[in-house]
């Protein structure tokens, strides 16, 4: 059987960033430190950092006052920021940086007095903190149907924002109808997209080619891994979302001659290489790396954990 990585995959700068500081805090305060959800959306990350001594609470109030305290890189709302700072908490910030300009976008298009539209999936944690950020009307559109029952005037100063974890492909019909529907419309430069959702998609378009089957690695609550399957799948290629090898259904890979192999932007390479050990227990594989995208983009971590806090950073997918 060929295995055919995608490249890029697995990890990206923000996710890399988000699992230092939790790290870091662990070596620089000492166990516990409390993470407001998961840090990322990624079972394994999570119990990884349980294990070295992280608290994941779905409510502030369950940590204790003044106790060490991890935001998400998924961000969170104002209101959250509020109650941390009442309660005393020391607050360590790891929503991505690209999560935090959506952020300033959007806050900056209300202060010039337009309405925001925000692009995404609703329920979404960066849904809920992005719109609990800006000060000021924020519609939610999921897809163009949305769009044409906004109620809003066609001449209404309007704006767009999007959620991080879509690409510009999936962006873009929905963009469109919010400028056919409105004629005073401003929005971001697509090159303002997350650079790691983009090029992981743009891999999978181009692996599936080549693909009897895709396999994508990642959790089932992750935005980006699911948007990985549904394009193997848009494309004719049968496509699977797993956790890690030991959710390999034989079936899946059942006379198939080429195996493709991505990861979501939250999976770690450990869980590729249990897919991939996985396989070898049905038969023999060869893998190779699909020529890509070599990502260098690095996020800096919280000035508080770059002072005496020796640690090397979780090692991003390998090309």
């Amino acid at each position: 059987m060929q295995v055919i990585l995608a490249q890029p995959r697995g990890f990206c700068a923000g996710v890399i960033r988000a699992i230092e500081i939790v790290e870091r805090a662990l070596q620089k305060y000492g166990a516990p430190v409390y993470v407001r959800h998961e840090i990322v959306h990624n079972r394994h990350v999570v119990e990884s950092l349980k294990a070295k001594g992280a608290r994941f609470i779905d409510e502030l109030s369950e940590a204790p006052a003044g106790a060490v305290t991890i935001f998400s890189a998924h961000g969170v709302a104002k209101a959250v920021e509020v109650e941390a700072q009442e309660r005393g908490l020391k607050v360590l910030n790891a929503t991505c940086p690209l999560v935090t300009k959506v952020h300033i976008q959007g806050k900056n298009y209300v202060a010039s007095g337009r309405d925001v539209i925000l692009i995404g999936h609703a329920g979404h944690p960066e849904i809920l903190g992005t719109m609990g950020q800006i000060d000021g009307p924020v519609h939610l559109v999921q897809t163009e149907a949305d769009v044409d029952a906004l109620d809003l005037a066609a001449d209404t100063p309007v704006s767009y924002v999007t959620q991080t974890t879509l690409s510009v492909d999936e962006t873009r019909g929905i963009i469109a109808a919010l400028k056919r529907r409105f004629t005073n419309i401003v929005g971001p430069d697509t090159k303002d997209i997350c650079y790691a959702t983009q090029n992981r998609q743009t891999a999978v378009r181009e692996l599936c080619a080549r693909a009897d089957v895709l396999l994508v690695v990642g959790a089932t609550n992750s935005s980006n891994s699911n948007r990985l399957r549904e394009i193997g799948a848009e494309v004719g290629v049968p496509s699977y979302l797993l956790a890690d090898g030991s959710e390999l259904d034989p079936d899946w890979v059942r006379g198939a001659r080429t195996v493709a192999i991505t990861a979501g932007a939250s999976a770690p390479e450990r869980m590729v290489e249990d897919v991939i050990d996985a396989l070898r227990k049905i038969e023999p594989v060869e893998v190779t790396t699909m020529d890509g995208i070599e990502e260098t983009i690095q996020f800096r971590l919280p000035t508080e954990l770059t002072e005496d806090t020796p640690a090397k950073a979780p090692r991003a997918a390998a090309g």
